[in-house]
């Protein structure tokens, strides 16, 4: 088998396309249909990329005709059915498709698991979403034995490129600063529960980060209770897709100091003039809290909580300036992170694409083994019936042996042959020295 990948991203195409090209409700009836055409296939959608992976079977490259031509015009009827499955012409996507195959297609497919081809480098969620595709793939029944062997080497990699280089490492958003800031003040951030003061665009995407370590309850404090429903009702699609126990709960602004309390990390970016949290707020809440910590983030502009809440014992304040700062900083180490991830993800690939040689070698072996043996077993049952008949033994074991022979040199045979039309004088040597050596060693 060998991995293609057909696809449209952020930087090859507008965002117009890439709408258009997405995977929501269809994803299934896509698997299906994608899956019947290929050995193994993932549909990876997301917001800045709608890729196709799959694996093209060495059985559909022919013998006699040329493997580049063949596996070509594979990946253009795949080209072609993803314009047809989306209603497009295909001559509009075209100039947009990257279309990669072998160690290209896998260093792709690597790259984009451990954060090298986000637009924001090195963020974490795209493994989680590759993770989600494969699961929905192998529900429509899109994983092949040995696509799903690839896919977990590919887990594997990626987590090997975070772990050992810091591409991810540092926080390069506010959503995704807010979510590192609760991983080093609370031990277990699951048991925190997180107040969101205000359910515009910048807190949707904190609370996103925040949701994904897994916090038991999200309060949601908005003037608008329509506004805070539907971002309520995202969360839980999203709690119930990662199979998460999440509560939920929406309450007015005006009961904003009865709910502050109860929270452990708090976000607030609202359009106030004024602080909407006061100093005594938070002093009575920690009276109330026993002085359990808090991590208060004030996102908004003017600011929503008052600073000398930071003078406070066990309470954590960061304003939008003190998160940016350290933004800033984080995304140049990356960007020198992001060097050293590069040179892995070349050594990784190399280290798989042997894996996978050594796999369909074994596959190879196997197959052909059932096939000497089948073809032995034929052989022998017809010998035998001769015998039966009263055939002289000697002259059918001489036809059988005669036959044997013939039946296991015919391949290695055609090895040699082909050897030497598409291999240099050194491969021949090779090939056909193996061949020779290995009847000696079975006479030794």
């Amino acid at each position: 088998m060998k991995l293609a990948v057909i696809g449209v991203n952020h930087k090859t195409a507008p965002v117009e396309l890439r709408e258009r090209l997405s995977f929501g409700s269809d994803m299934g009836q896509a698997i299906s249909e994608l899956s019947a055409q290929v050995n193994g296939c993932t549909i990876v959608s997301t917001c800045n990329r709608s890729e196709l992976y799959f694996g093209i079977d060495d059985h559909s490259l022919t013998d006699e005709g040329d493997d580049d031509a063949q596996s070509s015009k594979t990946l253009q009827a795949i080209g072609q059915w993803l314009a047809d499955f989306k209603n497009i012409d295909f001559e509009q996507i075209a100039p947009y498709l990257y279309i990669y195959e072998d160690d290209r297609a896998l260093n792709h497919w690597l790259r984009v698991a451990a954060g090298l081809d986000s637009m924001i480098l090195g963020e974490p969620q795209i493994l989680g979403q590759i993770r989600q595709a494969v699961a929905v793939s192998r529900e429509h029944g899109g994983v092949s034995s040995e696509f799903g062997w690839l896919t977990q080497q590919v887990f594997a990699a990626a987590r090997t490129v975070r772990r050992d280089t810091k591409v991810g490492a540092q926080a390069v958003t506010l959503g995704f600063a807010t979510a590192k800031l609760a991983t080093q003040i609370f031990d277990n951030p699951s048991d925190c529960t997180f107040l969101l003061v205000a359910a515009g665009e910048m807190n949707r995407l904190v609370v996103h980060n925040v949701a994904a370590l897994g916090v038991k309850k999200i309060i949601i404090v908005n003037r608008s209770p329509e506004r805070a429903q539907t971002l309520a009702d995202e969360l839980a699609e999203m709690a119930k897709a990662a199979n998460r126990a999440l509560e939920l709960e929406i309450v007015g602004l005006d009961k904003l100091s009865d709910v502050l309390p109860k929270a452990d990390i708090v976000s607030s970016c609202s359009g106030s003039m004024q602080a909407l949290i006061s100093f005594d707020m938070v002093k009575n809440a920690l009276k109330i809290r026993r002085h359990q910590p808090m991590l208060l983030v004030d996102l908004a502009v003017p600011r929503d909580i008052e600073p000398a809440v930071g003078k406070l014992d066990d309470v954590y304040l960061y304003s939008v300036d003190d998160l940016q700062t350290v933004i800033a900083g984080n995304i140049a180490e990356r960007k020198q992170a992001a060097v050293e991830a590069e040179l892995l993800v070349g050594q990784l690939v190399a280290k798989i694409t042997e894996q996978m040689q050594v796999q369909t070698a074994r596959t190879q072996i196997k197959e052909y083994r059932a096939v000497a043996d089948a073809h032995r077993e034929r052989l022998l049952a017809k010998a035998m019936a001769r015998i039966e008949d009263g055939e002289d033994t000697k002259m059918v074991l001489e036809t059988f042996a005669h036959e044997l022979s013939q039946a296991l040199m015919h391949s290695p045979s055609r090895l040699i042959r082909h050897s030497a039309q598409h291999s240099d004088a050194q491969t021949l040597e090779m090939v056909a020295q193996t061949l020779i050596h290995s009847y000696r060693d079975k006479q030794v």
